[in-house]
């Protein structure tokens, strides 16, 4: 019996433009969620890139980390299975670019939505999980670490795959 502890791995963008926040709303097995983009680190990515690969594919807008808001932890319990599931989170802010033309929300993703403080604040009970209204307000304490805080060994990758680590992503260092 494998009894290591293995918790999920996330990554998620705490997006602002002119005092509102870029949100999700998602199909869960909870029901319909309010979330950060965000999603699980993939194989070979670098927490920085993950976190830029889903904020694109979760809102369909391009965004760039520029600074590690924080690693947070947390636990969850599905109400309909039971199952026990630890999630670590990397959170990111950054520069947002451009809405893609022609791309579409990922599966499960129902909406984006630019929402406020108080907005977010008022609906902490239809989030996800605790975590996202704590990587808000840490953003908005002004909590920032350098991207080269989590260092990403280039053994991440895996044979023949290189990719060049977003500018400051500690890889190399």
């Amino acid at each position: 019996m494998d009894t290591r502890w293995r918790p999920s791995v996330t990554v998620a963008a705490v997006i602002e433009r002119d005092g509102r926040f870029l949100m999700i709303e998602e199909e869960t097995s909870e029901g319909l969620r309010i979330n950060n983009p965000a999603g699980h680190l993939d194989p070979g990515e670098t927490p920085a890139e993950g976190c830029a690969r889903e904020a694109l594919e979760e809102t369909t807008w391009s965004f760039t980390p520029t600074a590690l808001l924080g690693v947070y932890i947390s636990r969850f319990q599905r109400s309909t299975t039971g199952e026990d599931i630890t999630y670590l989170r990397f959170a990111f802010t950054g520069d947002l670019g451009e809405q893609v033309p022609g791309r579409t929300l990922d599966h499960g993703i129902v909406r984006t939505m630019w929402m406020s403080v108080d907005e977010l604040r008022a609906t902490a009970d239809r989030h996800r999980s605790p975590l996202v209204l704590r990587c808000l307000e840490d953003y908005l304490a002004g909590v920032r670490y350098p991207l080269a805080a989590v260092y990403c060994d280039p053994s991440i990758r895996g044979p023949g795959e290189q990719r060049d680590a977003p500018s400051g992503d500690g890889e190399g260092q």
